[in-house]
């Protein structure tokens, strides 16, 4: 019997990307990341959710947005202005939201009330 590779059941990156078209999918998706402390996670998962979409020039049109322009924005070096994450999150059926967060047992927010 000969030993390999075995292909998995399912291809997940397609599967990603079909689960990521559903905008409560995308946002949780997108939310998650935004908590982690390096922005290139942020950044990574919003060219994900580009590519779900239908890709960047797709989103580039809808968002009213120089296709180049939102590649490089999306890059890992890339820095965007809130007026265009605003416009690429609107083209994607979603909305920049900012919430309290929780204190934690520690209440290490008490301090910010004091």
């Amino acid at each position: 019997m000969r030993k390999g590779r075995v292909a998995p059941a399912v291809a997940a990156r397609p599967y990603e990307l079909k689960r990521l078209r559903d905008p409560r999918t995308a946002a949780a998706y997108l939310s998650i990341a935004a908590e982690d402390e390096d922005p290139a996670a942020f950044l990574q998962a919003l060219r994900n959710v580009a590519e779900a979409m239908g890709g960047i020039s797709r989103l580039a049109a809808l968002a009213g947005l120089n296709r180049q322009q939102l590649y490089r924005t999306l890059s890992s070096k890339g820095n965007p202005e809130l007026r265009s994450l605003t416009k690429i999150l609107n083209a994607s059926g979603l909305r920049l939201q900012i919430v309290a967060r929780e204190a934690d047992s520690r209440g290490s927010l008490s301090r910010l009330n004091a």
